[in-house]
């Protein structure tokens, strides 16, 4: 029976997660399977070993079956909306067809050395990961007398491929006014900060709350 996870952007979503692995070494069984790279792929960075010592162990241990597995250099994805739950299905539906590479077995000088030709065949048709982008946005309201909870609920509901909200908090600015500091990890070739900020953030109808936003860190992943 397939299990489900959900918000593994999230303190409750990870406590899940590490709740679930709890005496297992991988999600579905004893060996690494696509329900892990599956996961590890929804997952934005190493959960912490104090808070989720379960996962994070488990998320050590795909890294390193990874790492070993792909020589090129991984930046990873998230798994957001329907979109981007379409293109991890859609990724796997590709790996499926080359049923005689095992990516995660044992495999012999043969195996190994038909794997490299196969790879080297398809090298020049291959396109450039996608980089990531952690990003600390300041959002501004009108004044003291702005609706606080409304303007956050306004900031998230922008959806897109490639934009996952993060944590937030209110931070006072003085004279009793508080702006909205929030994280964001976007995915570089899909989201423009800018852009989202000129057409989305300060358009109807979220300029009712919002007065103005600043982009106070810009870190690549």
């Amino acid at each position: 029976m397939a299990v489900t996870f959900s918000d593994l952007h999230t303190e409750s979503g990870l406590k899940a997660l590490d709740a679930f692995l709890s005496g297992k070494s991988y999600i579905s069984g004893s060996q690494l399977t696509k329900d892990d790279v599956k996961v590890y792929a929804a997952i934005s960075g190493k959960p912490s070993a104090d808070l989720y010592p379960n996962a994070c162990k488990w998320y050590e241990a795909v890294s390193a079956k990874l790492a070993s597995s792909f020589p090129g250099k991984a930046v990873g994805v998230k798994i957001g909306g329907q979109a981007a739950v379409a293109a991890v299905e859609a990724k796997e539906e590709a790996a499926d067809d080359d049923d005689d590479l095992d990516l995660f077995g044992d495999e012999t000088e043969e195996e190994k050395k038909a794997a490299e030709a196969r790879e080297a065949a398809k090298a020049p048709a291959k396109k450039k990961e996608s980089g990531k982008s952690s990003v600390l946005m300041d959002i501004k309201p009108w004044d003291d007398e702005t609706d606080m909870k409304k303007l956050e609920e306004c900031v998230r509901s922008i959806e897109m491929p490639g934009l996952f909200w993060g944590a937030s908090k209110l931070v006072p600015v003085g004279y009793g006014i508080k702006k909205l500091q929030i994280m964001l990890t976007i995915i570089d070739d899909l989201v423009s900060v800018d852009t989202m900020i000129e057409e989305q953030l300060t358009v109807e109808p979220c300029n009712e709350y919002i007065q103005s936003c600043d982009i106070v860190a810009f870190n690549k992943i």
